[in-house]
Formats: structure tokens, sequence, C-alpha cells
């Protein structure tokens, strides 16, 4: 099937506007560097997108699709694996798709943080909140019935900080060319296999308290 021109310039459109927005976010980024950076016209933007801020969501979204196809949720896993496969899936896809610097939406959101514009906070509610139900699923099932719902939350909030609060911090480093710091975590197969048991310690004993209640 061959691709409409306008069609491949606005997907150009979309990889400049990732690569500026996780650079400078959404404030110091501009319509013209995108347009110079995509070799398209400075008009092009209104013509797709219709304004700058509508660009910035749709290439938050465009660039974590872009994400999924490289490291899907579930990791490769199959659905009938235990919940304990089904988990290690989860985790390595989310750490990976962090870690891989070619992979802009998270570089995005964590420039939105920084500086907060609002923009991004329906459009990452549509995307992420379903993949959070699924997690949330798997470790309510990791967990059991015994251990409540608060506890589910505050397990699920403990496993996701621990997967990206290093790599943050390490990203800062890089950004900053703190030597010592960057090199935290240089072996991201040997990173992903240590979160994933503790993890997996820390929701047994969880689940151990809850049946002697």
């Amino acid at each position: 099937m061959v691709r409409k021109k306008s069609d491949i310039k606005k997907e150009k459109l979309l990889v400049a506007a990732s690569e500026v927005f996780a650079e400078k976010g959404f404030r110091d980024a501009t319509v013209a560097e995108i347009c110079s950076r995509a070799e398209a016209n400075i008009s092009a933007v209104n013509y797709h997108f219709g304004s700058k801020e509508a660009l910035y969501q749709e290439t938050w979204r465009h660039s974590f699709a872009e994400s999924l196809k490289t490291y899907p949720l579930d990791g490769g896993i199959n659905a009938t694996a235990s919940a304990e496969e089904r988990l290690r899936g989860q985790l390595t896809a989310l750490i990976r798709r962090i870690a891989d610097e070619n992979n802009k939406d998270f570089f995005i959101a964590q420039m939105e943080m920084l500086n907060p514009t609002g923009l991004l906070k329906e459009v990452m509610k549509v995307e992420l909140i379903p993949m959070r139900q699924q997690t949330l699923t798997l470790i309510r099932e990791l967990l059991g019935s015994e251990v409540g719902e608060q506890q589910v939350h505050y397990c699920e909030i403990s496993i996701i900080s621990m997967c990206l609060h290093p790599l943050i911090m390490q990203r800062i480093a890089k950004r900053t060319k703190d030597k010592e710091e960057t090199e935290i975590i240089n072996d991201i197969g040997a990173f992903i296999d240590n979160v994933i048991t503790f993890a997996l310690a820390g929701i047994k004993a969880l689940r151990n308290k809850g049946n002697k209640l």
C-alpha cells in the first residue's frame, strides 16, 4: 500500500516534534524548529494538527503508540502463563520502554512533569489508566483475596516506583553529566531481574501476612 505524501509529511512532523518536545518541553519548543527538522513548511503544523497544543498532544500519543509496538505491555508473555510470569513480562516491558532513549514518550512526559502545562493530562489518562488497571488486576491476583484493596494499590505504587525512580535519576545524571550517578545502572537486564525479585518477594510477604489475619 502506497502512503500518501500528506501522511508521510505528518509522520515526519510527529517524529521531529517528539525530538524537540523531549529535549525542550512544550514551552521552549518552537513550531519553526519542528518544521525545520521535518523539512516542512511552517504552515504544515496548522494544516495537519490545527495548533502547537494539538501537535503536542498528538506527538505524545504517537510516541507512546510507537513505544508499545517495540515493547508490548505484556512483554510477549502469553495470557495463559502464570501470574508471576505475566508480571515479569509487564515489568520487563515497562523498564525497557523507559530505558530506551529512542522512545520519546517518557522523555516528553518527564519534561511535562518538570514544567507542567496540563495539556497532556487527559491524553495520558486515556492511555495510561487502562494500562494501570491491568497491572492492578495482576497484583490483585498475586496477593489473593485476603489482602485489602488499599494494600493492592500500595503494592502497585511501590513496584512502579522501583521501576521508575532509578531510571529517572540516571537520566537526570546524564543530562547534568554526573558520571558517578550515570553508572548506577549499567546492566539493564540485571536491574530488571533485581526489580522482579524484590516485587515478587514483597507480594509473597504481603500475601502471607494477609492470610494470617
